[in-house]
């Protein structure tokens, strides 16, 4: 993550022993280096600039005896750029992680939505074809469904079964008046006793109940992850617009412009000195790195989760074939299942039909065995239950689903893999963003540097670490409480944390 030096860097130390030996008799030399360098970084008006240094200036950051090419109006100004340039700094590098997160979860987000499309054209096929009689009236039901699980993987809080039936429920009493019984027209009022007694009569047997178990895990983390990068970009957010305290303002002041006032505009900060200073103003960040890396942790556990053996993939993908066993199971148990609704929901008009075959033309049951093709000795020597069972075997054998090494699903391993292989690289961010953001400022410390007070060969000051506590030692930046906004971050975050170790699992309203 660390930033190239330009190559000129190498030259910094030439031309600061050339004003070094110039400092030795202040009044020998012009401000005109200083104006140049003020004019470069658009600090401000040139006129401030004086044409020779100065005495007796009332400065209030760059103290020093002698004279001096500063003035106040300059030291005010250079305040505002040492902000300014600071921020910028933090932010491009805070924009790269960000622009990582934010890439990646719109890409997550366009795999997840592409999953959900093909899965619910899967489904709309298998009713279209082989279930038509009930196709139009079902696929409503499966829009919603569909829908409803778009809004919950893209992190919306839905209720568990909110103002609608499952598609269970509304499947049932068409499954019932259509296949089981096609002979007994609309469902009418029967049809809200179906949807209300349909867990109590279970039609489907397991299957749904399968289903609603590999799609609230494989959801479950797809949503948690979606959430989780969005908290991530927060995270993000807030570092950019972290507030400087004055303090802060006063300690990078006197490390990067302190020393024009002395007509050095070419030397550089001592590395010891920068990292006290840098990790003075960023002591709150800093605070962010403990549940920045648990956050991390959680984002590559996740990741590996949703992608990890297709799991996602197969559990959408695999929708149509649950659906077609649960429509299969209704069938084959068509006669319980008659009886058991003539007691719970009552009698219809008409006395129900007792076996599916003897429809004439059922879209599940006879399609190779009919009267029409077959001689009238043979219908009646295949045993309904036997003919029925090989009937479902057949299209359960038509509806196996194979992977194409160019499917879509493919994509999503790859965008995860990527993933991982970025975002590793930024566990540590936050610790190491002072480090990162003086070596854009330093040289390698070969002759010498600057030490807010003169010129030296070494930084002698005490090198503090990260964080609020360690800054009781720094003798550059006086850190005097932690910021307010910071500090809500890293609450946040670290609850946002615990949220992801309770539960990953979708709600009640992912069953079929």
């Amino acid at each position: 993550m660390s930033r190239r030096i330009c190559p000129r860097v190498n030259f910094y130390w030439i031309f600061s022993v050339l004003f070094l030996v110039k400092v030795v008799d202040v009044g020998a030399y012009s401000c005109h280096e200083v104006k140049t360098a003020f004019q470069v970084r658009q600090i401000g008006p040139l006129k401030w600039v004086p044409e020779t240094p100065g005495t007796d200036v009332e400065l209030l950051v760059c103290k020093h005896q002698g004279p001096s090419c500063c003035t106040r109006k300059m030291e005010e100004s250079y305040q505002v750029a040492v902000r300014r340039e600071t921020l910028q700094n933090v932010r491009s590098y805070s924009f790269e992680l960000k622009y990582l997160i934010s890439g990646h979860a719109t890409a997550f987000q366009d795999t997840f939505q592409y999953l959900l499309s093909f899965s619910q054209g899967h489904l709309s096929s298998l009713l279209e074809d082989t279930y038509s009689p009930l196709s139009r009236e079902a696929l409503p039901h499966v829009n919603a469904l569909f829908s409803s699980l778009s809004l919950y993987i893209r992190g919306h809080n839905l209720s568990p079964r909110g103002r609608h039936h499952t598609l269970s429920d509304n499947l049932f009493p068409l499954v019932y008046v259509r296949l089981v019984n096609p002979g007994m027209g609309a469902a009418g009022k029967r049809g809200e006793c179906l949807r209300a007694t349909r867990q109590d009569i279970n039609p489907f047997g397991h299957h749904p109940d399968t289903l609603a178990q590999e799609l609230r895990h494989a959801l479950g983390a797809g949503r948690a992850l979606t959430l989780a990068l969005a908290e991530g970009t927060e995270v993000m957010n807030a570092t950019e617009h972290v507030s400087l305290t004055k303090e802060c303002l006063r300690g990078l002041t006197k490390m990067q412009y302190c020393s024009h006032c002395r007509g050095l505009t070419l030397i550089k900060p001592c590395m010891g000195y920068c990292l006290n200073v840098m990790r003075g103003c960023l002591a709150s960040v800093a605070e962010l790195d403990g549940p920045w890396r648990r956050y991390v942790a959680a984002l590559e556990e996740l990741t590996h989760t949703v992608a990890g053996q297709h799991s996602l993939e197969l559990a959408l993908l695999g929708v149509r074939g649950h659906v077609n066993e649960a429509i299969l199971h209704a069938q084959l148990h068509g006669p319980t299942l008659t009886a058991t609704v003539n007691k719970v929901c009552g009698l219809s008009g008409k006395e129900p039909t007792t076996s599916v075959h003897t429809d004439p033309t059922p879209e599940v049951m006879t399609p190779t065995v009919t009267s029409s093709t077959a001689p009238p000795s043979v219908v009646p020597s295949i045993p309904p239950q036997e003919q029925l069972m090989g009937n479902l075997a057949h299209l359960r054998s038509s509806f196996a689903l194979k992977h194409s090494r160019n499917d879509k699903p493919r994509i999503l391993k790859k965008i995860s893999r990527e993933f991982l292989s970025y975002v590793q690289r930024y566990k540590l961010f936050f610790a190491v963003l002072p480090e990162m953001l003086c070596e854009g400022e330093t040289v390698v410390e070969d002759f010498t540097c600057w030490s807010g007070d003169g010129v030296v060969e070494s930084y002698k000051g005490k090198v503090v670490g990260n964080g609020l506590q360690a800054q009781k030692q720094n003798p550059e930046v006086k850190v005097r409480s932690p910021n307010p906004e910071l500090a809500e971050v890293k609450d946040r975050l670290e609850r946002f944390n615990q949220s992801l170790m309770v539960d990953q699992g979708g709600p009640t309203m992912i069953s079929l």
